[in-house]
């Protein structure tokens, strides 16, 4: 008991090991295996084999669903986070009813995928409760369900994204200091420049990190692109779906993997960009 007190990493690492090891079984198993799995050395042809990956870099399909997969991700969270942010921005300020909006803004956070893609099949496809409404002025909807551009997709997205922006840039706002901001306005900056050259910096890392954790989220939908996405191309992850169905749990496997690894790709991106810029500042620092 004395030796292990006097060594602090061992001990801090025997406490860490039962919560590091719930999430190896829980979640390095099964990547591990689907990464085997995509070789075909758990499922499949029981040897090593890269045909899966070949299949996917050579099909322009799967080269047209990748691009959908990567389309259905970033157009969404950009909108998401301007909406966001502009909500942010006047949700901070008192104003009458301010309380109950900002309970009722949070709720589509509570509110699962499938549920949000039929709410739009109901309002909006053609046919629906707004196209109803224009019926008597002989106007109808444009085709926003189903559509090459994916409309549906991204409006069901960005209704489904924006709760948690919005909750995580409000915070960001809110924990720059009031001071800063006074300094800035006594130095002569508006409102504006204040907020762009001091505010948003000083939140941009807590806004980039939400960004990125529903940009990943976002690379793996189903339901929403399943139900009211065009029907081709297909992303990915309903091709996986699909290949999974089919008895293809390698193709699977493989497909899965290419969007976890693209995934893993922009987060290591991230980090290294953000490295590359702290380094420098706390070389200035010392």
């Amino acid at each position: 008991m004395t030796s292990l007190a006097r060594r602090p990493t061992l001990r801090a690492f025997l406490f860490l090991l039962p919560g590091i090891g719930f999430l190896a079984l829980l979640f390095g198993f099964p990547l591990v295996s689907a990464f085997l799995g995509s070789f075909g050395l758990t499922d499949g042809p029981g040897e090593f084999t890269t045909r899966y990956y070949a299949k996917v870099a050579n099909s322009a399909v799967l080269r047209r669903g990748f691009s959908v997969t990567v389309y259905y991700a970033v157009a969404p969270v950009v909108i998401s986070t301007i909406l966001a942010t502009g909500v942010a921005l006047v949700i901070r300020r008192p104003f009458a009813g301010r309380s109950l909006f900002s309970g009722l803004y949070k709720l589509p956070m509570a509110v699962p995928g499938i549920i949000v893609a039929l709410m739009v099949l109901t309002l909006i496809e053609r046919g629906g409760f707004f196209d109803r409404l224009l019926a008597p002025f002989d106007l109808t909807l444009p085709r926003l369900v189903r559509d090459p551009l994916g409309i549906g997709v991204i409006v069901a997205t960005v209704w489904k994204q924006m709760p948690f922006l919005t909750l995580v840039i409000t915070g960001a706002f809110a924990g720059v200091p009031e001071d800063v901001r006074n300094a800035a306005r006594s130095l002569g900056a508006n409102r504006i420049r204040a907020f762009f050259l001091v505010e948003l910096p000083l939140a941009l890392p807590a806004i980039t990190a939400a960004v990125l954790i529903t940009f990943v989220g976002s690379l793996g939908g189903f339901a929403i692109p399943d139900l009211i996405g065009a029907p081709s191309p297909l992303p990915l992850s309903i091709r996986m779906v699909r290949a999974f169905n089919e008895g293809n749990s390698s193709e699977a496997y493989a497909l899965g993997m290419v969007i976890a690894g693209f995934g893993s790709a922009v987060l290591l991106l991230y980090y290294a960009l953000t490295a590359g810029i702290a380094h420098p500042r706390r070389q200035q620092d010392a």
